[in-house]
């Protein structure tokens, strides 16, 4: 049975990663954001909105937020992995690894049949967890307002 929304939290060392919406630092991670390719466009106001309607897994180092990555999910058999953000001064720690790993390790996503991501510049990052080129990208269709 699954159970949306489960809070989930993970240790290591002086880090943690938790599904607890009510620890999300918005401004701290809409800072981290805003300096992204991805989303420097976006307001304050829809970043908010995509968090709530979203399992946000938020990376911290001992209080402070230092990184986040977003699942937009059916929990079933679709999940789209977005705003995997870690701020610069604790990136090649193998916290992004980590967060990767507790996302395929987050009860409700664990059968999930595909997945999926975008990217620009970290094609190599996930080759490490299984992902690839589209099989079909024939097949594919996007739809961009």
């Amino acid at each position: 049975m699954i159970v949306l929304n489960q809070i989930i939290s993970f240790h290591k060392e002086e880090f943690m990663i938790t599904t607890d919406t009510n620890k999300l630092d918005f401004k701290k991670v809409y800072n981290l954001l805003s300096k992204t390719y991805w989303a420097s466009s976006r307001s304050k106001d829809v970043m908010v909105k995509s968090f709530k309607n979203s399992l946000c897994f938020s990376l911290f180092y001992k209080d402070e937020q230092i990184g986040l990555l977003r699942v937009v999910s059916d929990f079933t058999t679709f999940s789209y992995i977005c705003d995997f953000i870690i701020d610069e001064d604790y990136r090649q720690k193998g916290l992004g690894s980590w967060c990767m790993d507790c996302v395929f390790k987050y009860p409700d996503l664990e059968d999930v049949k595909r997945w999926c991501l975008l990217t620009k510049d970290a094609h190599e990052f996930y080759k490490q967890f299984g992902f690839t080129a589209l099989s079909k990208p024939e097949i594919y269709m996007e739809l961009i307002n």
